[in-house]
């Protein structure tokens, strides 16, 4: 049984009015609120022409249901024809791509602009079958005044998202739509079922085109030599692999770099179409990447010398004191405090990643190698209780012009828990390497009394003494 057109009418003149009443469908409502926010005139408007004819065309040829055409037009147009209704092919953007039928109904439906080429979102045209079925990515039924826009209160539409078989993205709507004296309780069941079966029909090319890319790049896969690898579609679902369990049905292709499950890193290259996925063989020696950060900022990678900006050994302390890796919006917290912009930070590790190369790791960002810091040795030897060899370590502040706040942390920090060891064990060495370097007035003080007046070291400390006190 088909809604009553005039309790329709009555329902959506009291709910647009403000008011309340049981009978409306709360997906009807809720997308007349979306319209009229995106303000639409329920009483003067009409779809939008968005594309020329001869636009119209081109997107057409390019638009993957044009393969299931066929289909939709063996299931649909025969039926609709019959009934007086039209069918209606629109993209994932809700624009009319292809409208077919009687000519007569055709008519009717291009004087409401109901045509290929218009634009039919909730928000180009109001609450209607195919907008909110993109809307709402499920079939959509619209009788009569359910429809926001009182144009269109003669018609009634049903239509049923598509969805790429590949990606399992909404590619598009199709949609059955005719005079409300001749709708058919089944057509919401008919439309549907057609959709399916142009879903069906773009698996079964999908899997012939898988096929094909298979036989055409496992010469790539055989390539590899027992490396293992893999075969991917051009948007990452695997096509072949060995071994066949290295990776889930589908693998991230926006980077040209992969972390596997099993905490391996793999390299993507691109094919003619798709990519070749491979993991190289674990190196048994991992790159060496030393930091000399106290009072300079020097760095060399396997002994080759890199030259670095302070911001970039700023972007090196951060790395090397979180091992296990900072997003772009974490860097730019311990870099730039509250003011940071991940923007920047990305540009700067883009950068820097050029000097580094595999070292240099994202998603997060981190270090692939065995990271020697001097400020690091410092850290883990006063850890150890070894104050001894923090203070032969430490020649200065780290990073001494930086003002980052992951810096200026870690320096404070060096410098305070070494002049506690230096003072705590009164070690005469160790006060002297650090007093040496810091010249603080109370490890000065403690050297120049511990030290022996014949030890030509005490006339040092105590000239370096009366320097601090002064």
């Amino acid at each position: 049984m088909q809604p009553d057109p005039r309790r329709l009418a009555h329902v959506r003149d009291v709910v647009l009015g403000g008011g309340r009443t049981r009978g409306a469908r709360e997906l009807i409502v809720e997308s007349w609120k979306r319209s009229l926010a995106a303000r639409v005139d329920p009483d003067r408007h009409e779809a939008p022409v968005v594309l020329r004819p001869d636009e119209v065309v081109d997107l057409r040829g390019a638009h993957p249901l044009a393969a299931a055409l066929p289909v939709l037009r063996e299931t649909l147009v025969s039926i609709a024809d019959d009934a007086e209704h039209i069918m209606i092919v629109a993209d994932a953007d809700g624009t009319v791509l292809w409208c077919e039928g009687a000519t007569s109904v055709r008519g009717k439906a291009e004087r409401v602009r109901l045509a290929e080429g218009t634009s039919w979102t909730e928000a180009s045209i109001g609450t209607n079958a195919m907008g909110t079925a993109l809307a709402v990515d499920q079939p959509v039924t619209v009788h009569s005044a359910e429809h926001l826009v009182r144009t269109y209160h003669a018609w009634t539409c049903t239509a049923s998202p598509v969805r790429d078989p590949d990606t399992g993205r909404t590619i598009g709507v199709v949609d059955v739509s005719g005079p409300l004296s001749s709708t058919h309780p089944v057509m919401g069941a008919l439309v549907s079922a057609a959709a399916r079966l142009a879903e069906s029909q773009l698996s079964v090319r999908l899997a012939a085109r898988d096929e094909r890319l298979r036989s055409a790049n496992m010469r790539h896969l055989i390539g590899l030599r027992g490396e293992p690898g893999a075969l991917l579609s051009p948007s990452g679902r695997v096509l072949a692999a060995e071994p066949h369990d290295l990776l889930t049905k589908r693998v991230d292709v926006t980077n040209d770099r992969v972390r596997l499950a099993d905490g391996r890193e793999a390299l993507l290259e691109p094919l003619d179409e798709g990519y070749l996925l491979r993991v190289p063989r674990r190196s048994a020696r991992r790159p060496v990447l030393s930091l000399r950060f106290l009072a300079g900022s020097t760095g060399s990678l396997d002994g080759r010398a890199l030259p670095l900006s302070l911001r970039h050994a700023e972007l090196l302390t951060a790395l090397a004191l979180h091992p296990r890796g900072l997003t772009a919006e974490q860097l730019a917290l311990h870099l730039y405090g509250e003011r940071g912009n991940p923007t920047t930070v990305r540009a700067e590790l883009h950068r820097l990643r050029a000097q580094l190369g595999g070292v240099l790791l994202t998603r997060p960002y981190r270090l692939s190698a065995d990271v020697r810091g001097d400020f690091l040795a410092v850290r883990e030897a006063l850890r150890a209780g070894d104050v001894g060899t923090a203070a032969a370590a430490y020649r200065g502040g780290l990073l001494p012009r930086s003002e980052a706040p992951v810096v200026r942390a870690e320096r404070e920090e060096l410098v305070a828990a070494l002049r506690s060891g230096v003072l705590g064990h009164g070690d005469v060495e160790a006060l002297w390497a650090f007093g040496l370097v810091s010249e603080d007035a109370t490890v000065l003080e403690r050297l120049v009394r511990l030290l022996p007046r014949t030890d030509p070291r005490r006339e040092v400390a105590l000239t370096r003494l009366r320097r601090a006190l002064a």
